[in-house]
Formats: structure tokens, C-alpha cells, sequence
């Protein structure tokens, strides 16, 4: 059996390819929207692609579902709970899918969302245990998928919990102990509040160090997987509802148009956004007046669909060479509206100065320094309300980043305001978002919350 996982850190996703050797046939399950590498490890290995499996409708990112089938001529697989607007082969919980030597056993586990499923995976016909289980969104490592997102329209988080107990009750844990657990995401993903780094696991690890399996009964277990839960991004409705739906293809690579700065600046004067991959380190040395900072080097899609609407032109400022890379990541989530990007960016920084501008980082010492001296000033944290809870700057407000595009009419753009998060990645992206909406004094702290603490403790 050939059995490859494929993880994409920036969005926490993993997608898997599963090949029968003996006869050449292959799935792939829960692709990415840029499918090259499918294709590319598929045809290395000699094999063909006929199943697209959807463990459901993911909210997080666009599925590769399209693109692969136009590609391959490949089938796309769904639970027969769900209804997409194209073409589409339901499987019925328990149905059985013969790769040869290899066989998929679906399995309906609602409760993330009402059409989930799970892929058990033999890798012979005969075998008692499985050589392991696609779970999708339904189990993590270390958690189980929230029941809470807008994606399940018509359904309480109540009700989806309810079913979610269900399911890993009566579908996946009566799984043999030695069964591997490949989940959809990992850590950092917001599709729950408590992934393992980890990729994998076993059905035995899960049951005894799984906090959600190990509630003793169902409400409990209802209460455990609805509470603390972080703010969704807003762009997940967005792709919960496109992944419905036909959509226009990705066309992994088609260079984006190179624009001059005066293309750029008229462009920005009708409404688009000229978003600046680059490091905070780098947006802070130098950057043109207006952009917004979400570097490449981070979880940029995420961040770009927390702070932008989909439905707004982007322009794109990298480091030279890595303008096709920005353009596919937005892609990933459905932001496809990337209508060019800033040709030569450091020769137009040099020659047009006067709308360039640096961005204040305030070490933890200088921040104490600076909440000593100025009364009036300004707090926000930006983190997740998971993270405020366990300790604030004193006085500090909290607006976690997603929520500050549609929350900034809260705060005085007159006062001097400094913004942390717990790193200085999404203080990075707050802080360029309130000046592009006419801040004048803001600052983000240099290593964040943890370096503030660690100054305050050691003064």
C-alpha cells in the first residue's frame, strides 16, 4: 500500500494519497486547492487517481476537489448525507470501497458538521485491524472537531455535539487500539482549541490521553467541547458555502500581473488592499504607506481572510520571486481577487520616500517604560480570548485579530496605541491594519506578551 500525508503548516491541513500497489489504483482524501503534487507523486508512483474524498464541507480552506477531478477525470466522494451543486458519488455509512488489495470502509461521523465522515483504511481485504482511520474533522489528536462553526447552518452547536458524541462513541472507538488516528489538522488550526503538534496517533493513545474521550458522560462531554472555543475566522463561512459549489478553477501557475506604483496607488484608491508578505521584521524597516502587513512566513492565508473580505481586489508586495507563491496561498482559501502585485518594491520605496514609512516595535522594557509616561495610552491585545484568560497587560482591551477589521470604531484613533499578541506576528498585522484606517501613534511589542511578563517579573 502507498500511503502519503501531505501537511501544509501555514494552514494546519493534512491531506492524504492512498494507492493499492498490486493494481495501480489510487484516492486522494481532503486535497489542498494547488493539487501538482497529487498529481506528480501518483504519477511517480504509476498509479491513477479515480476517488476525490471530501470527509465534508471544510470551512478552513478550499478543497482541491475541482481542480483534481478536471485534472484526473477522477470521481468526487461525499457522504450521501451531503449535497454539493456538481457532480458528486455518495457513499453510505458502512459501504465498503475495493482498491484492489487495499479497501476503504466509510463511515458517517456528523457532529463537526452534519455530513462528516470518516475513512477507515485496510490495507488488506482481510485484515482484522485496520491499518488506520482518516478521521477529517471529526477526531483530533488531542481533541475533536468543534461543533460550534457557522458551516453547519440550520443546526445548534448543542444538537451537532450531541451527534459528535455519537460518533466517536459508537463509530470510531469501538476501532482496535493499534488503529492510526491521521486527523485533517493539526496544531494551530481554529478548527478546535486543543491539537497536538503531533500527526498522528492511535485509536489506544487517543482513548487514554484525549481529554474529549475521556468525559465521563455526554453532557459533560457537551460542555467540555463547546466552551473556550477561539474566534472562527471570518473567512470560514465563505469557504464552507464555496466548497458547495462550482466555482472557478486555480490555475497554480499563472503568474500574477506586475504592476507599476502608480497602477498600484489608483488601484488602492477604488478600495483594494496592498497586502506586504513580508517579514514584520522587513514591513517595519520600511513599507509603503496604507499596506497591511501578513508575512509569507507565517500563517498568511489565515490572517488574510481574519482582516480582508473576500470580495475586495488585492495587491501583493513580496520579496522579489515569491509573488506566484502569495497568490497561490490566497488561493487556498478562496481569495482569488489578487489582481496583480508591486514590481521592483524596493526601487519604488527608494524613489518614492515620502510615502514610505517605518513601524514602531517596542521592546518589553520600553513598553513598561512607555505605560509609566503615557496616561492616555491605548491598549490592545489581539489574542485569542483562550490566551487573555490565562493574564493581560493591565488596563489592555481585548479585540482578538479577526474581529479588529469590524471592532476599531471601539478604540480612539487620536490616542497613542500599542498592540501586542503573544509572538509579534498578529500585533504586526493589527498594528498596519489601524494605521492603513488613519491611527497616527501605534506600536506593537517586540516578543509580545510573553517578553512583557518576563521584563515585568524580572524588574
Amino acid at each position: 500500500m502507498k500511503f502519503n500525508q501531505y501537511y501544509l503548516e501555514c494552514l494546519s491541513h493534512a491531506s492524504y494519497l492512498i494507492g493499492d500497489e498490486s493494481t495501480g489504483r489510487a484516492v486522494v482524501v481532503d486535497p489542498q486547492r494547488d493539487i501538482s503534487e497529487y498529481i506528480a507523486d501518483a504519477k511517480a508512483a504509476g498509479m491513477t487517481i479515480e476517488l476525490i474524498i471530501e470527509t465534508h464541507f471544510h470551512a478552513d480552506f478550499i478543497s482541491g476537489h475541482l481542480e483534481l477531478a478536471e485534472a484526473t477525470g477522477a470521481k468526487i466522494v461525499y457522504s450521501s448525507v451531503a449535497k454539493p451543486e456538481y457532480d458528486y458519488m455518495p457513499v453510505a455509512d458502512g459501504e465498503r470501497y475495493s482498491l484492489g488489495q487495499v479497501q476503504l470502509e466509510f463511515l458517517h461521523t456528523p457532529g463537526h458538521t452534519p455530513e462528516s465522515m470518516s475513512i477507515v483504511v485496510y490495507e488488506h481485504a482481510g485484515d482484522a485491524v485496520p491499518y488506520g482511520v482518516l478521521t477529517g474533522d471529526t477526531l483530533f489528536i488531542g481533541d475533536v472537531g468543534r461543533p460550534d462553526l457557522l458551516s453547519s447552518i440550520g443546526f445548534t452547536r448543542e444538537e451537532l455535539a450531541d451527534k459528535l458524541y455519537d460518533s466517536l462513541h459508537n463509530k470510531l472507538m469501538p476501532l482496535p487500539d493499534a488503529t492510526k488516528v491521521y486527523p485533517s489538522h493539526g496544531a494551530g488550526s481554529s478548527c478546535g482549541k486543543n491539537l497536538s503538534t503531533e500527526l498522528w496517533s492511535t485509536m489506544g493513545e487517543q482513548r487514554l490521553s484525549n481529554y474529549a474521550l475521556r468525559a465521563p458522560d455526554k453532557p459533560t462531554f457537551m460542555e467540555l467541547v463547546t466552551e473556550g472555543q477561539p474566534p472562527a475566522p471570518g473567512y470560514f463561512v465563505y469557504n464552507a458555502i464555496l466548497n458547495r459549489q462550482g466555482r472557478e478553477l486555480l490555475d497554480e501557475s499563472e503568474m500574477p500581473t506586475a504592476m507599476s506604483y502608480d497602477e498600484v496607488r489608483a488601484a488602492m484608491a477604488k478600495g483594494a488592499v496592498l497586502v506586504d508578505g513580508r517579514t514584520p521584521e522587513e514591513y517595519a524597516s520600511g513599507h509603503l504607506r496604507g499596506s497591511i502587513n501578513i508575512g509569507l512566513e507565517g500563517r498568511y492565508a489565515e490572517f488574510a481572510g481574519s482582516v480582508i473580505k473576500p470580495d475586495v481586489d488585492m495587491i501583493l508586495m513580496t520579496e522579489p520571486g515569491r509573488e506566484l507563491e502569495g497568490k497561490n496561498r490566497l488561493g487556498r482559501i478562496g481569495f482569488d481577487r489578487v489582481i496583480g502585485y508591486l514590481a521592483e518594491p524596493y526601487r519604488v520605496m527608494l524613489d518614492n520616500q515620502g510615502d514610505t514609512q517605518v513601524a514602531s516595535r517596542l521592546t518589553a522594557y520600553a513598553m513598561d517604560e512607555r505605560m509609566r509616561a503615557v496616561p492616555d495610552l491605548q491598549i490592545v491585545d489581539v489574542r485569542n480570548p483562550g490566551e487573555v484568560a490565562e493574564g493581560t497587560i493591565p488596563g489592555a482591551v481585548s479585540i482578538p485579530v479577526g474581529q479588529l477589521p469590524d471592532r476599531t470604531g471601539e478604540l480612539d484613533p487620536s490616542l497613542p496605541t500599542v498592540v501586542y499578541c503573544a509572538g509579534g506576528y498578529r500585533s504586526s498585522v493589527a498594528a498596519s491594519l489601524l494605521r492603513a484606517r488613519g491611527f497616527g501613534d501605534v506600536s506593537d511589542i517586540l516578543g509580545g506578551y510573553g517578553a512583557w511578563m518576563e521584563t515585568v517579573q524580572n524588574a
